[in-house]
């Protein structure tokens, strides 16, 4: 049984679709705000911060537009959790967001948010869209 509960949340992006999907979808990308280094063979890719690592699983990625991954260790507990990094562009202004999807426990729902939000604060810095 799933006691995570999934949120999403929305971050406007300065960059275009292209550049921001090689941030979102490449271990070199992702290891520019993501963490510290990002390895990966075929679907799995390692996450590494100063002395910890974490392992997910690529579900799905869509080039261009969204990648999806599962943790390891959520696997592992059967859950059916992941957290999925879209690309959302406005239709008429053209603006360009990306989406968040994600996973947490009831209690750490906001703590999560808050880590997205520094990671996104990265992301925009590295892009120079902050």
């Amino acid at each position: 049984m799933d006691d995570k509960v999934k949120f999403e949340i929305e971050f406007p992006i300065h960059a275009s679709p292209q550049l921001l999907y090689q941030y979102i979808s490449t271990p070199s990308g992702l290891s520019e705000w993501f963490s510290d280094n990002v390895n990966s063979r075929g679907e799995l890719f390692t996450f590494i911060w100063d002395d910890s690592e974490e392992s997910a699983k690529l579900l799905s990625k869509k080039s261009g537009e969204r990648i999806k991954f599962r943790w390891l260790a959520d696997e592992e507990d059967e859950l059916s959790t992941f957290f999925e990094l879209r690309i959302q562009v406005d239709e008429i202004t053209k603006d360009v967001s990306l989406m968040i999807v994600d996973f947490a426990d009831e209690d750490e729902v906001e703590e999560a948010k808050m880590l997205w939000e520094n990671q996104i604060s990265s992301l925009k810095q590295v892009l120079g869209s902050s």
